[in-house]
């Protein structure tokens, strides 16, 4: 087996193997996935350890993948923090914040702001590190190039989905659909879902199983998929065009949204803003 060159590639391998895994090298995925800058700076005991399983089921997974070792596979992750600047990663610098917020029991409403907006603005941070130019500039272009965009995202992620809808809506009389499930209108809303039509599918965990089933639908129906989640294995991301990573603050149990919202926001004013290049070219 030919083992992928670098780390975008080796993430659409384990994607595109992890049904066939087994439970344990799943869990060496999931971190893989999840924790690039440990899997480049960190000790095989360490890896595993933080995988929950022994350093040998990390040698296994990175031979599954078909490296001889698992430092072949790390030599990746080391090489691409080499080409850009380091930085902690977003569980470090979660596990350190959380450290420092768990030192007070008794909070006042301000000192919950503050816990607030500093884990916002870490999340922030990870969005601006994590988000990749190519990424954006696809996903703009599949909405300008859709027919029609339909939107879904249930229960927590439905500010975000409704934000969309509302946004696109005044640019370029864009026909945008959200699909919110009035009056138990799901299944008709999305059966409107057409080939080369655009789903904006929207969902983190615990991940609501009517997003899954109506983001495999349109794919099925000839659909693009642009997904917002927080990994790339959750139900409305493995088949996805573009696939959007976010990881959202959490303070106390209570989770934010906005770095999915600013993502959100910076898709809708750059898709405005290439609408009215066109606009100008036009003329």
């Amino acid at each position: 087996m030919v083992h992928a060159k670098d780390v975008e590639k080796l993430r659409s391998e384990i994607v595109r193997r992890y049904d066939r895994l087994s439970p344990r090298l799943k869990q060496v995925a999931q971190f893989v996935l999840d924790h690039p800058n440990d899997m480049g700076l960190q000790t095989l005991a360490v890896i595993a350890e933080r995988c929950k399983v022994q350093p040998s089921t990390v040698v296994r997974f990175a031979k599954a993948m078909g490296y001889e070792g698992a430092s072949d596979m790390q030599k990746l992750f080391r090489d691409e923090l080499l080409a850009f600047a380091p930085s902690p990663s977003y569980a470090d610098r979660i596990r350190q914040f959380s450290e420092r917020a768990g030192e007070v029991d008794v909070l006042s409403p301000h000192d919950l702001m503050q816990e607030f907006a500093d884990s916002n603005i870490i999340a922030l941070e990870h969005l601006k590190e994590s988000i990749r130019r190519a990424d954006l500039e696809k996903a703009v272009s599949l909405i300008r190039s859709a027919p029609a965009v339909y939107i879904i995202g249930l229960r927590r992620s439905f500010p975000v989905a409704s934000y969309l809808a509302y946004a696109l809506r005044h640019v370029d009389d864009k026909r945008t659909y959200l699909l919110d499930g009035v009056a138990g209108m799901l299944a008709e809303q999305s059966s409107m879902v057409r080939a080369k039509d655009l789903l904006i599918a929207i969902s983190f965990r615990p991940y609501a199983q009517e997003t899954a089933e109506i983001t495999e639908q349109a794919r099925a129906r000839g659909a693009r998929v642009l997904a917002l989640s927080d990994t790339r294995l959750s139900p409305v991301a493995r088949e996805a065009d573009v696939v959007f990573e976010t990881k959202d603050a959490e303070v106390r149990q209570f989770r934010s949204l906005t770095a999915s919202l600013c993502l959100a926001q910076t898709l809708v004013i750059s898709y405005a803003f290439q609408v009215e290049r066109g606009s100008h070219k036009d003329k």
